[in-house]
């Protein structure tokens, strides 16, 4: 029996995501925006869902949009924050599930430009090499690359990892143009923002999914969904939604992200055959 409990132990510690302390859960956050500045905006809000469901929440992210899509795949986070095309491709076989979304909240992909530049229309990008974060991000580069595509405007892309690197480059005239989304747009820095103006942007689709791995129990998801559809009822919670530019938070469905699905986007087709850990 010694030997059989033993060998126990060991098959759990080998499964991806165990965790030896049931009450530790890890939140990965997608990096729009460098790993110092998530940190400081989302640590005190898995705080505060850690004091109201009695749970350790751990903040994690990923140096590139790249990396945090493989540490997605191999079901790193026991809880996570993506983007809207993620979501449609990590949920497929029910590996991740979306439990919560932004209040009243659509994303829009959008084209930055210097606010000095004499630039006046996606036309005049023309031939530019423009900064994006990475070729999945979903408004921020799938949709406004789509919006180049489809006027026949050729341009290069240049991924430099993150919103708030395409926002710098730009504000240092690196680059003529670069992709964003009005969220991490609203939310950068003063001093790079007020270098810079919205030349363009999309139509709006449903948000980033709140999501949780297969592995996490029903009754921990509950707790962690209604912590956090709580957060907007006091006014230190309402404060820390706005400190990510969010409203509120609402129960989500995974049928919600099927405006992104009939898009039929197939950039991390090699993710999908992905299976349930």
């Amino acid at each position: 029996m010694t030997r059989f409990l033993f060998a126990l132990v060991i098959v759990c510690m080998a499964v991806p995501g165990y965790a030896a302390k049931p009450n530790v859960l890890t939140f990965g956050v997608v990096p729009q925006q460098s790993a110092s500045k998530l940190a400081r905006l989302w640590t005190p809000i898995f705080k505060e869902i850690g004091k109201q469901t009695n749970l350790k929440i751990i903040f994690k992210t990923a140096p590139d949009i790249p990396t945090f899509e493989k540490r997605m795949a191999a079901g790193e986070y026991d809880f996570s924050y993506m983007n809207p095309y993620h979501y449609t491709v990590f949920s497929q076989n029910t590996v991740y599930r979306a439990f919560a979304k932004a209040k009243d909240k659509k994303i829009k992909g959008i084209i930055v430009v210097d606010k000095n530049s004499q630039i006046k229309s996606l036309q005049d990008l023309q031939g530019k090499t423009l900064a994006f974060p990475s070729p999945a991000a979903f408004a921020a580069s799938i949709l406004t690359r789509a919006q180049f595509s489809k006027l026949g405007i050729d341009i290069k892309p240049k991924y430099v990892s993150s919103h708030d690197s395409v926002y710098r480059t730009i504000a240092k005239n690196i680059y003529p143009a670069g992709g964003g989304v009005l969220r991490t747009f609203n939310n950068v820095n003063p001093q790079i923002s007020k270098q810079l103006k919205i030349l363009w942007q999309t139509k709006g689709y449903t948000p980033h999914a709140f999501a949780n791995h297969q592995r996490i129990s029903e009754a921990l998801v509950k707790k962690v969904q209604s912590a956090m559809l709580n957060l907007n009822q006091s006014e230190y919670g309402k404060a820390l939604l706005a400190s990510i530019k969010l409203k509120g938070i609402v129960k989500a469905e995974n049928q919600d992200w099927n405006d992104v699905r009939e898009l039929n986007i197939n950039l991390l087709d090699n993710f999908s055959k992905i299976t349930r850990n």
